[in-house]
């Protein structure tokens, strides 16, 4: 197994920027194709990105393309997220997920390890 844990969250003003990081143990960590899900309350676990083992492929949802960027140090065994351009809707608790799958899913169901999650609030 792996574990995962994530850091970083917080608050920022909106068009603000964080950088969320997603430390792993466990297992060997450059096998996984990583992801970052968030929810908002009230709203079902949404796909943000993910990142291939070796880091050259990348995918991303719509609705943050363009502000995110998810990437990856496998001798540090971590992931980041960098977020950029914040806005109020980016609220959430973002969860770190790894998936043993090479393709960069974006359903919660190709993903068997999740972090606890770390809050982000985008508020003035």
């Amino acid at each position: 197994q792996v574990q995962l844990v994530e850091s970083g969250g917080g608050l920022v003003q909106p068009g603000g920027s964080l950088r969320l990081s997603c430390a792993a143990s466990g297992r060997t960590f450059s096998t996984y194709t990583m992801g970052w899900f968030r929810q908002a309350p009230g709203k079902e676990r949404e796909f943000v990105a993910a990142i291939n083992w070796s880091g050259g492929s990348t995918r991303y949802a719509d609705s943050v393309k363009g502000r995110f960027t998810i990437s990856r140090d496998n001798a540090k065994n971590t992931v980041w997220l960098h977020m950029n351009s914040l806005k109020p809707e980016d609220t959430a608790v973002y969860y770190c997920a790894a998936s043993l799958q090479y393709t960069l899913v974006a359903g919660t169901g190709g993903y068997g390890y999740w972090g606890q999650g770390t809050q982000v609030t985008v508020s003035s």
